[in-house]
């Protein structure tokens, strides 16, 4: 009975989350359509001038480090590319839209967020490790620092009971996934995904917000994006790079490590960058 109304509790806070801004909706459409240009994706963002001003802001932040300064969006766009574009466009919509001001007892937001951060720049720098063209890169980050948006649902609607959960994931050296089951009736994936069908987020974010911790499982075409997310996760953890709840993580399964051609040393050679793309990477929680 408790579980079937924490669930409801989760899905009552979801419907009260406002809606994405109708000018990202229209960016993930416009970009769906093989045959897009940048002219094509310009009409749509220069309509919203918020949108415009943040992905403005974003382009022209240490984080692109693009050694000029832009202020035409058409350039932004043929500079960036358009798959770069509509995933800054998704991550500054959903980020924006994320309810702020609640008070949260079971994770700390600062650990929270810099945990998401790490996972997106980690995923990001071992496809660049992995040789995946560069026009992709942006999905790797976008899908690694929304991966877990379904522990704010369950942080915002549960919070005394989710910091019980916190706190004995961390008291039984077990991953928090496994506990809010256990505990909670419903975890963050479950949650996340939620999130994800209301906002109608396309894959491969979607995919990641659900499988991250069932890999296994998943059969989907995102794979390599979703392996990668995986292990940024697990260093992410190991590494104490922020906190999401729990110190303890499943190491991935071995198939995983191969096929996208990394083992436990490989965080050592990013790790510097990693470091400093987090530090870089802050302006995504300032927009």
């Amino acid at each position: 009975m408790k579980q079937n109304e924490y669930s409801n509790k989760i899905e009552s806070f979801i419907n009260e989350i406002p809606s994405l801004p109708v000018s990202a909706g229209k960016v993930m459409e416009v970009c769906n359509n093989r045959n897009v240009n940048p002219s094509d994706l310009n009409k749509v963002i220069e309509l919203d001038p918020v949108l415009t001003g943040k992905l403005l802001k974003l382009i022209n932040s240490a984080y692109y480090g693009l050694g000029t300064h832009v202020t035409s969006l058409i350039k932004a766009i043929t500079m960036l590319g358009i798959n770069t574009v509509k995933n800054l466009a998704l991550s500054t919509a959903i980020l924006g839209t994320l309810p702020k001001n609640r008070i949260l007892d079971g994770l700390n937001m600062e650990g929270y967020w810099r945990h998401c951060l790490s996972v997106g720049v980690t995923s990001k720098l071992m496809a660049e490790m992995q040789g995946v063209d560069r026009k992709y890169h942006q999905e790797y980050f976008t899908a690694g620092l929304l991966h877990d948006i379904g522990k704010i649902a369950l942080n915002a609607v549960l919070s005394e009971d989710y910091m019980l959960t916190v706190a004995s994931a961390d008291r039984e050296h077990k991953q928090i996934y496994t506990l809010e089951n256990d505990s909670l009736g419903i975890n963050h994936c479950d949650a996340g995904i939620m999130i994800s069908n209301a906002w109608k987020l396309d894959s491969p974010v979607s995919d990641v917000i659900l499988w991250h911790h069932s890999v296994k499982e998943y059969y989907g075409e995102f794979l390599h994006i979703l392996y990668n997310v995986a292990v940024a996760d697990y260093f992410s953890i190991i590494y104490e790079i922020g906190f999401a709840g729990s110190r303890y993580p499943v190491k991935p399964e071995k198939n995983v490590w191969e096929a996208i051609g990394v083992n436990d040393n490989s965080f050592e050679e990013i790790k510097d960058k990693v470091f400093l793309e987090i530090e870089k990477a802050k302006i995504f929680l300032k927009i």
